[in-house]
Order: structure tokens, then C-alpha cells, then sequence
């Protein structure tokens, strides 16, 4: 009877949905040629061959296609013996990977992650960021147990359930402008230089659909990834930007900045995405509970 390494099993799962050694190899945190180790001993156990070179990359063969299927059921009966194991113990443990951006990450998770850490001192949060198709793939490919993400997202399996809403605001430099307090349009943003979310976010496609449905094209002096960034540049005075209410909820957070509402209005719902066939942990269970709580306190 062959005995199965379960991260040999994770790292072909990714080299299968990845399309590459190179793309598990970054997922991972690993180099390409222990990923390509990974494989070879594995196929060697199995003794029987999984990828297959072409000229287009790789591709898994007959058998990987099969095998990649039962390492699916593998890792959902490896989880609900994890979870039921955890049942006799009064104390939650284990990890719960959660991925989001890099504003909620900044203005949300903080005061989520120290609740946790006081109610349930074992249970381990980890924290990844990146665009939503980021995190969406993560998720799809087991490696994310919960993102949080602007929505829509589109995936594969994926059970999606929205969390809320939040506003956008435009804001400048304080007292850049007279009329900071009136709702300000897409025309009369479009003479002053615009800094903003780089591409691939849900955040920055919803502010490009903004300007499109009054017939313009945004045109970014910067693309920034961090609210932070985008907050000390439009200090500055380098332009001005749209983000979320939730990045300046807070007196210090919106420091040295004046806010106006945009006409018409924009909010983006925020919001979930697990596998579908993902079992529900304990620890899942508590951070997507506390998660709502926390979202509403933000607000």
C-alpha cells in the first residue's frame, strides 16, 4: 500500500490548477525545483506518471486527472477528521486562513483579530492579502479557508454570502477645496489628477464603472495598491481619490483630509467566498460569526 505524503497531494492539486511548476511554486512559498521533487516522488509512489510536458506547458495525463479527483475527497475527509477531533476539546484550536485587501486587512480585521485572540487564545488566524481574483484562487485552491472580498467574485464552487455595504467618499487635501461639502460629480472631478486603486481590485473596477456611466474614462495620475499610499499622497496634495467610508471612519484616519459624498452615489457590498464542499470548522464558524459583528461595528 502506498504511503501518500498529504503535501505532495497539495502540491500537485496546484500544479494541476496553476498550469505550471513556476505558478505552485509562487503559491506555495516553495522554489520550482522542490515543487518538481514534490512531484517525481509522488509519481514514483503511485509509479505511474502524472504530468506531462508539452510545447503549451503542462498537462496532467489520464491518471492525474483521475488522481487529482480523489485528492479532492482526500482533502475534505482530512478536514472533517481534523474538525471532528477538535469536538472533544473545550478550547478552539487549529488555523483558519482568511484572505482579503488591503483596506479591510487595515480598518477591519485589527479589531477582529485581537477579539479573537482574547475570547480564543489557541485558535490561529492567518492573514493573506491581494486582489479579489487573487483571493479568489486562493480559496478555489484550498489555500484561502475564507475570503473577503468585494463583490461580485466569480469562481468555481464557490459559496458566496454578502457581509454589508460600505459607501465611497471622494477626499482631497483639507481645505483644497471650497465646495468639499457639496456632492461632487464625475465632471466635475474629471480637470483634477485622480490617484487611485491599481487594477485587478473589485474596489477600482467599481470607480471605473462610475466614471463610465457618465461617459468618461478615469485617467489615474497614480495606481497605488495600499489605502494608506493613496491616503499620504492625496495629504500631500498630489490629487484626490475615491475610497471606502470604512478607510476614514476613524478622527485620525481622516486627518488632514476633507471628505465629500459623490453624486451619484457608490457603494460596493463586501462579502464571503468559501468552497462550496468546504467543511465548516469550529474555528470557521467562529471567525465568520465575529467577522459580521465586527463589520457592523466598523460602519
Amino acid at each position: 500500500m502506498a504511503n501518500l505524503n498529504l503535501d505532495h497531494l497539495t502540491t500537485f492539486r496546484l500544479v494541476i490548477s496553476r498550469g505550471s511548476f513556476s505558478g505552485a511554486a509562487e503559491a506555495l512559498g516553495l522554489s520550482q525545483p522542490a515543487v518538481s521533487l514534490q512531484i517525481r516522488q509522488l509519481e514514483q509512489t503511485l509509479q505511474v506518471r502524472l504530468i506531462e510536458r508539452t510545447s503549451r506547458g503542462i498537462r496532467p495525463t489520464s491518471a492525474g486527472l483521475t488522481f487529482s479527483e480523489h485528492c479532492m475527497k482526500i482533502a475534505a475527509v482530512v478536514s472533517t477528521a481534523v474538525e471532528s477531533v477538535s469536538l472533544h476539546s473545550d478550547d478552539l484550536t487549529g488555523t483558519v486562513t482568511v484572505g482579503t485587501g488591503a483596506t479591510a486587512c487595515i480598518h477591519l480585521l485589527p479589531p477582529l483579530l485581537q477579539q479573537l485572540r482574547e475570547v480564543h487564545p489557541l485558535l490561529k488566524v492567518d492573514v493573506r492579502t491581494g486582489n479579489t481574483s487573487d483571493i479568489v484562487r486562493g480559496v478555489e485552491e484550498n489555500r484561502i479557508d475564507i475570503g473577503l472580498v468585494t463583490l461580485p467574485a466569480a469562481g468555481k464552487c464557490l459559496s458566496v454570502s454578502p457581509l454589508g455595504t460600505d459607501e465611497f467618499i471622494i477626499i482631497m487635501e483639507k481645505d483644497a477645496s471650497e465646495q468639499s461639502a457639496k456632492p461632487l460629480s464625475p465632471d466635475a472631478l474629471l480637470s483634477l489628477p485622480l490617484i487611485i486603486f491599481e487594477p485587478g481590485s473589485g474596489t477600482r473596477a467599481l470607480i471605473d464603472g462610475w466614471f463610465q456611466q457618465a461617459g468618461h474614462v478615469a485617467s489615474p495620475v497614480m495606481e497605488l495598491g495600499s489605502i494608506e499610499a493613496i491616503k499620504r499622497m492625496v495629504r500631500a496634495g498630489l490629487g484626490y481619490s475615491i475610497v471606502p467610508r470604512m478607510s476614514v471612519a476613524g478622527l485620525e484616519e481622516r486627518e488632514g483630509l476633507s471628505l465629500s459624498s459623490m453624486t451619484p452615489s457608490l457603494c460596493r457590498t463586501l462579502g464571503t467566498v468559501m468552497r462550496e464542499d468546504r467543511i465548516i470548522s469550529r474555528g470557521m464558524n467562529e471567525v465568520l460569526s465575529t467577522l459580521s459583528k465586527t463589520f457592523s461595528e466598523v460602519k
